[in-house]
């Protein structure tokens, strides 16, 4: 199984203090050593990871800090990782549940995974056809 990590994963992931960092950590650990899975990043997420952890850091974390953590971060998924470049256009067309701002961004990442044979790997229930992370 291939997935696409959302921003949402990746900063409950990267940050220790986050309430959905046991249950993230737990499953990208299951993941890492299940055979055939290949968990993918792109752009929107990376960027969103950066963005969001500079806000949360309040001035304690400069961009390359923020940079460095999220290297380390799919660094240590080794082979597993894989960078998945966002070939889709932005205006490619949105579902019938993305009726608002909120959801664009979602419904981008959710079509670029199924476009390259991933689900989109989120904490959102939100998103229609996403996987959510099981709780612990």
């Amino acid at each position: 199984m291939n997935y696409l990590l959302d921003v949402n994963v990746l900063v409950a992931w990267g940050w220790a203090d986050h309430s959905d960092h046991g249950r993230v950590a737990s499953w990208m650990a299951a993941m890492k050593v299940m055979t055939g899975t290949r968990i993918l990043t792109s752009s929107i997420p990376e960027l969103g990871f950066i963005r969001v952890s500079l806000q949360r850091a309040a001035g304690r974390l400069t961009v390359e800090d923020a940079v460095a953590t999220l290297r380390s971060m799919t660094g240590s998924l080794g082979a597993c990782h894989e960078f998945l470049p966002d070939d889709q256009s932005s205006v490619m067309g949105f579902s019938t549940w993305c009726a608002g701002p909120s959801r664009t961004t979602d419904a981008h990442l959710l079509a670029l995974g199924a476009r390259h044979g991933a689900e989109l790997a989120t904490l959102d229930l939100g998103i229609p056809g996403a996987f959510v992370i099981p709780a612990l």
